[in-house]
């Protein structure tokens, strides 16, 4: 994955600019797409489905004149009625609240009755913003966009809007050009090489959450969690065990599949992965593990990191 070219460090000039920009919008508008394509490199995990992003996950991308922290969200959604979908629309707020500047994330040619409730939190958070109005390759004749940003225009006060695709990488230099110019005069707040908040163990658990995402597609419904249990040297490579928690007795079989078979695959597409992001072997052995009803427990959810 290539984004835009690796900055050099910063000069410790009285121009300099840094702060923290949230990627804010509702679920499955690109916004965890749109940080790794900015950073160059997978920070957040990505699939088809809805709401995949739980965290808030933190890139940080220094250059010349700016530093910024990309702030990857859950998506902003109504209708959360379990007690997970309520703190990640909690996650979602606060990082919104925290930041120097709200990036918009949205769908060109696009608008919902959840773009209006990201929109009104941004405008009762008083903070400015900008547009990053996403999947603009799909836009044809690409005309149509022209109408599509001045009625964008009318709904906010924007500092800039910036037509993307961070899927085909379109258009990203411009984008970090703007947000860069909106946020504050601030000398850098990480040290230089610091690209994520998040750890290791973080990272292990979220690729595997995904890789269970993407093999279980609609079969299973959103009380599935990765709990790393272990992680040790051993015989020169990594070896972790990590829980699949389900929130069902049921769920267990469907995650096993017939024979183990599909938390084989699982466990083999989440350890190649691994392998090429930690850039050495890694050994893992996943377990399923059954916690009644841990979707809408606020207790589990603490335990569990997820609140």
């Amino acid at each position: 994955m290539t984004g835009p070219s690796p900055p050099p460090a910063p000069p410790a000039g009285a121009d300099y600019r840094c702060g923290f920009a949230a990627l804010v919008g509702r679920p499955n508008v690109g916004k965890s797409t749109l940080l790794n394509a900015l950073m160059g490199e997978k920070l957040s995990i990505v699939t088809p489905r809805p709401q995949t992003t739980r965290h808030r996950v933190i890139g940080v991308l220094t250059g010349p004149q700016a530093q910024i922290a990309f702030v990857d969200t859950p998506g902003l959604h109504q209708g959360a009625r379990r007690a997970l979908n309520r703190a990640m629309n909690r996650t979602a707020a606060a990082a919104l609240v925290d930041a120097d500047l709200c990036v918009l994330v949205i769908e060109a040619l696009k608008w919902t009755a959840e773009d209006d409730l990201v929109l009104g939190r941004i405008r009762a958070s008083g903070r400015p913003a900008i547009a990053a109005v996403n999947k603009v390759d799909r836009v044809r004749p690409r005309e149509r966009l022209l109408g599509y940003l001045a009625e964008l225009a009318q709904r906010f006060d924007f500092r800039e809007l910036v037509p993307v695709s961070a899927l085909k990488g379109l258009n990203l230099e411009p984008l970090v050009g703007a947000i860069g110019r909106n946020l504050p005069v601030s000398p850098p707040l990480f040290p230089p090489g610091e690209r994520t908040d998040r750890d290791m163990r973080f990272r292990i658990a979220e690729i595997i959450r995904e890789k269970l995402t993407l093999e279980l597609q609609q079969e299973l419904p959103y009380g599935i969690a990765v709990e790393i249990e272990r992680v040790s040297e051993e015989q020169d490579q990594l070896a972790v065990d990590a829980a699949v928690w389900v929130d069902r007795s049921g769920q267990k079989p469907i995650v096993i599949g017939a024979k183990g078979e599909r938390l084989k695959r699982v466990g083999r597409a989440a350890r190649l992965e691994l392998n090429r992001l930690l850039g050495r072997r890694l050994h893992l052995e996943l377990w399923v593990k059954v916690r009644e009803g841990w979707a809408d427990s606020a207790r589990a959810l603490r335990e569990l990191g997820l609140e």
